[in-house]
């Protein structure tokens, strides 16, 4: 979910104010998903602490970490940090990171996430909500998208109910591999997350396939 503008200005004002901590959770959002190295800088919002991993080092070795503000990290100044485990600060995970990193930035791959979420993905899955009545909401941003399916366009009634899946589903998820999608579906949604470096044309074929899934579901909504 996308929060609306000032929202999380709002938090942060609140936050401050009561003597709060704000943690902003990037694990999945981080790393240039949406269009950002990390979404709260949509909101030009800056957290006291930022949790990250997968999208680190892409995966390729297990690494997850905490970046704290320096009004934290000046409270271990004089006292151990109580924390760090058996794998802390892994040399392999770390060098994975690194070369992320510095192959992302040399690529330009957040900018082009945030290229293909505002030129290709974005207009595609608005018009699906135009045209498929299966579609009761799509939202997102750089290559991090969501799409609702519902039974019913006014109740909002979703395909599959929350916590599990549906036959439905299930035909969709095996109609796009059939026609060599490879979907991520949760629930009764259909998530469209592919890699920060995917190309315009790599990212349209996808969509096309898609969108004509998505007709076997607008077969099953009134």
């Amino acid at each position: 979910m996308i929060p609306p503008p000032g929202y999380l200005a709002g938090v942060r004002e609140l936050a401050t104010r009561h003597g709060i901590v704000l943690i902003a959770d990037e694990v999945m959002s981080g790393f240039g998903r949406s269009g950002k190295w990390f979404a709260v800088e949509h909101s030009n919002v800056v957290p006291d602490l930022l949790t990250f991993a997968k999208g680190v080092n892409s995966g390729y070795v297990p690494l997850g970490g905490v970046a704290i503000s320096p009004e934290i990290s000046a409270t271990f100044s004089k006292r151990a940090y109580p924390g760090g485990l058996t794998y802390s600060g892994h040399p392999l995970a770390a060098a994975a990171a690194v070369a992320t990193i510095n192959t992302m930035r040399d690529e330009g791959m957040v900018e082009n996430a945030a290229a293909i979420g505002e030129s290709v993905i974005g207009p595609a899955l608005r018009g699906f909500a135009d045209h498929h009545r299966s579609v009761g909401e799509v939202r997102g941003i750089g290559v991090f998208w969501a799409i609702e399916l519902v039974k019913n366009r006014l109740t909002k009634e979703p395909i599959a109910p929350y916590g599990s899946s549906s036959s439905l589903m299930d035909k969709l998820v095996a109609e796009c591999k059939a026609r060599g999608l490879l979907p991520f579906s949760n629930f009764n949604r259909i998530h469209v997350v592919p890699p920060c470096n995917i190309s315009a044309a790599e990212a349209q074929q996808g969509l096309d396939i898609l969108d004509k899934v998505l007709d076997i579901a607008d077969g099953h909504t009134v």
